[in-house]
C-alpha cells in the first residue's frame, strides 16, 4: 500500500491531480453552457409569449375603436392597426407606448365607459380588452424576469472569460406603458334593491 502513495507522490500525482481538475473544470463550463442555453431559451419562449399577447391586444383595441366616436375612436383605430401585424415582426416599443396613450385618451370619460358598457356587446369587449391588457401586463413582467435573469448569468467573469454566449446577441428588457385605463377596471354589477 506505502509502496502506491509512493508512485502517486511523484509526476503521476501531478498528472492524475491536473486530469481530475480539468475533468472538474470541464464539467462547471458544461453546466454554466447548458444553463446559459436554457435561459436564452426561456427568453426566447417569454418574448414569444409577450408578441401574442400584444397582438391580440391591439388586435381587440381596433375592434374596440370601432364602437367609439371619434375623434377618439379614430386615434385609437389607428394606434391599434399600426400594432396589429405579422407574427414575427419585431415589437415596436414606440407603438406599443402611442397604443397605450391612445388607450387612455378613449376611455379617460368614466361616464362614456359606463354608457358603452350598458350593450352587452361592447360590455363584452371592453371586458376582452382588460383581460388582454392583464395578460400583457404579465407576459412583460415575465419576460423581463427572464432578461434579468439571463444578463446576470453573462454578467458572471467566468461565462464572460469562456466566452459561453458564444454570439448570441444580450437580451433586452421590453420597457412599454402596459398600465390600463382606471376606468375600464372591472366593476361589480350594481346589486338590485340592497342598499
Amino acid at each position: 500500500m506505502d509502496h502506491a502513495l509512493e508512485r502517486l507522490d511523484g509526476t503521476w500525482g501531478v498528472v492524475l491531480l491536473t486530469v481530475l481538475l480539468l475533468l472538474v473544470v470541464g464539467w462547471y463550463l458544461s453546466y454554466l453552457a447548458a444553463r446559459l442555453d436554457r435561459l436564452h431559451h426561456r427568453v426566447e419562449t417569454s418574448r414569444a409569449a409577450l408578441e401574442t399577447r400584444l397582438a391580440r391586444r391591439a388586435a381587440v383595441a381596433l375592434e374596440v375603436s370601432r364602437q367609439l366616436a371619434p375623434p377618439a375612436g379614430e386615434q385609437l383605430r389607428l394606434a391599434a392597426s399600426r400594432m396589429v401585424r405579422a407574427p414575427d415582426a419585431p415589437v415596436s416599443e414606440a407603438g406599443e407606448n402611442l397604443l397605450a396613450r391612445a388607450l387612455h385618451q378613449a376611455f379617460a370619460d368614466q361616464k362614456q365607459v359606463t354608457r358603452l358598457r350598458a350593450d352587452p356587446a361592447t360590455g363584452e369587449l371592453l371586458d376582452e380588452l382588460v383581460l388582454a391588457g392583464e395578460r400583457v401586463q404579465l407576459a412583460r413582467r415575465f419576460h423581463n424576469d427572464a432578461v434579468a435573469h439571463a444578463q446576470r448569468m453573462r454578467r458572471k467573469k467566468v461565462v464572460r472569460w469562456a466566452k459561453l454566449a458564444g454570439t448570441a446577441q444580450m437580451p433586452q428588457m421590453v420597457e412599454i406603458d402596459d398600465s390600463q385605463p382606471e376606468s375600464l377596471a372591472w366593476q361589480p354589477p350594481p346589486q338590485g334593491g340592497i342598499a
